[in-house]
């Protein structure tokens, strides 16, 4: 496997290709950066279709959630997306925040944030503002974010308690994150977790689920709530690259699990209004993670 500025770089490289693709070839692959099944599978994404502010111009078919559906977005509230990308969630945030609101959607990929740009001035949107820059290393001062969204992006990051170190600093005291991610239940076949192109695809560099909500709670957050938790399956013809049949069948009947899940957590501190937030009805029935539960 590369090493952590290699993997960076790789992912660059990807996503500035993918910055030139159409939502339907993107879609046809993991994330848009492997190369693409022999059908189109939405693997991941989930769709948008219908929810306001939606820009299909801005979609790249990247994401594996909808965090900005979960977010709990108020007027008037500042946004940060890490990971923008073509702008998608930055503007579905806008929609929610109004004019009086500001959002700002960092990446690392120059073409995408020219993409976004472009996205913007078109939409006459002067309140959402695109910088570039890593996400494990955020262009934004501490205690600036009443909300932070992202999509299906931290688990490209190879030091992934680091981001959501930063994702605590640039909150405001009772300031909330929702962001979609892909987690894993089980260890992956080992072709598959050391192969660059499927970690730029976002199932390589995934980890496992109970680290990644330990790594939220050692950060210092609190009220951590599993939003949405759904399967992903990787089809057989990208399989195929990795693994033998006799190896696709063992790696389907194991016990491993790939899974996009949505997670809602808060900075402590005194915030005016509480937000609205979403759940499935598994968590609403507190399977997982009810508000000061204590269970994650």
């Amino acid at each position: 496997m590369k090493n952590e500025q290699e993997l960076k770089d790789s992912v660059r490289e990807r996503y500035s290709k993918i910055a030139e693709q159409g939502k339907a070839e993107n879609a046809a692959s993991c994330c848009g950066a492997t190369t693409p099944s022999n059908k189109v599978y939405n693997i991941m994404m989930d769709d948008y279709t219908g929810t306001e502010g939606y820009i299909e111009d801005a979609d790249l078919g990247l994401g594996c959630g909808l965090p900005t559906q979960y977010a709990g977005i108020k007027k008037g509230d500042t946004v940060i997306d890490l990971g923008s990308g073509a702008g998608n969630d930055c503007f579905v945030a806008r929609h929610e925040t109004g004019a009086e609101g500001k959002v700002i959607g960092i990446d690392f990929t120059p073409a995408m944030i020219r993409k976004a740009r472009i996205n913007a001035d078109k939409l006459g949107f002067n309140n959402v503002e695109f910088r570039e820059g890593d996400i494990d290393d955020l262009p934004v001062n501490d205690n600036t974010a009443d909300v932070i969204v992202s999509n299906c992006v931290l688990n490209l990051v190879p030091d992934k308690p680091k981001v959501i170190t930063e994702i605590f600093r640039v909150l405001k005291p009772g300031g909330h994150f929702s962001i979609s991610d892909i987690v894993l239940v089980g260890d992956l076949p080992v072709a598959l977790r050391e192969d660059a192109e499927m970690y730029a695809g976002c199932v390589a560099g995934a980890i496992q689920k109970g680290d990644y909500l330990q790594y939220i709670k050692n950060a210092g957050f609190k009220n951590l709530i599993l939003q949405k938790e759904k399967p992903i399956t990787i089809p057989d013809d990208i399989l195929s690259k990795y693994l033998s049949e006799v190896e696709i069948t063992e790696f389907k009947k194991g016990e491993t699990g790939i899974f996009s899940i949505t997670v809602y957590a808060e900075k402590p501190g005194v915030k005016k209004e509480k937000p609205k937030i979403k759940m499935t009805a598994l968590q609403t029935e507190g399977a997982c993670c009810a508000p000061d539960s204590g269970c994650c």
